[in-house]
């Protein structure tokens, strides 16, 4: 695929950029780089945010830059746990004064922090309203320190080539949602249920998988797309109609129910 790199590398990149380009600022100095005026975002509009990202009670939701705390109570009301950070003091006080009169202070925090140092490995869903060039910014962090699958949303903007998911309009406003995708980009060998096998080589960009499946003197090109763990691939040729569904688990790419067992049964396992 034309330049494009695999996730595995990409996710290098993006940690090298949070470790060296964005932690030497002292938080004076952030402050004053992150410091924009305070726009709440509407409350239907919080809600179809939620609705978008699919937020249950089994959720934990954080919310970087999150102003009086509307969403990250929003996302409480619907029994799910959540975090909300932001750089004013005086938005963090709003945000506990509202989960307290929502009645939701026992599954909701607030905290003074530099959304950049956030720790957000145990979210399930981030939720933000920032500016398009913090967005960028905050893409690898995203990308590298988010599970595979967890859920992004945004009202306004965009995270630039990562294309969104999905894209809503409510009232002239925008909401995005991603997915954030698993590495599928490597070496697979496929083994069908009668012993036989095949490499499989995918190159990844975000979501956007293309490579080749190879074997019995064949090779053919695979496209695919990734929806967090979830890969769908299918040949671009016009050859006998192929395809692959399943989910990346770590070393394993483990079919889809359909095709764990039977004729045309198949598992793949990560060699590079």
């Amino acid at each position: 695929m034309t330049g494009a790199m695999t996730m595995q590398i990409t996710r290098r990149a993006a940690l090298g950029l949070v470790t060296g380009g964005l932690a030497a600022p002292a938080f004076a100095q952030r402050r004053r780089e992150l410091d924009v005026p305070f726009v709440p975002t509407p409350h239907s509009l919080v809600e179809q945010m939620l609705d978008l990202a699919g937020v249950t009670a089994e959720d934990y939701l954080v919310d970087l830059g999150c102003g009086d705390g509307r969403i990250a109570v929003a996302a409480g009301q619907r029994g799910a746990r959540a975090l909300g950070v932001d750089i004013e003091a005086l938005r963090i006080q709003e945000a506990a004064a509202a989960a307290r009169v929502a009645g939701v202070e026992g599954r909701v925090r607030f905290r003074r922090q530099d959304l950049f140092a956030t720790p957000i490995h145990e979210a399930s869903v981030v939720a933000i309203y920032l500016l398009p060039d913090i967005n960028l910014r905050l893409r690898p962090k995203l990308l590298t320190e988010l599970p595979a699958g967890a859920r992004v949303v945004s009202h306004a903007f965009d995270m630039g080539d990562w294309a969104a998911d999905a894209e809503e309009v409510h009232d002239g406003r925008r909401i995005f949602l991603w997915h954030v995708p698993a590495v599928a980009g490597g070496s697979w060998e496929v083994t069908a249920t009668d012993g036989s096998y095949r490499l499989l080589e995918l190159e990844q960009r975000f979501q956007e998988v293309a490579g080749t499946l190879s074997g019995d003197g064949t090779v053919r090109a695979v496209v695919g797309r990734l929806r967090g763990r979830h890969l769908v691939l299918s040949a671009q040729d016009d050859g006998a109609p192929l395809a692959l569904s399943g989910t990346i688990d770590g070393a394993d790419f483990l079919p889809d129910a359909a095709a764990r067992s039977g004729q045309g049964g198949w598992t793949g396992r990560r060699i590079a």
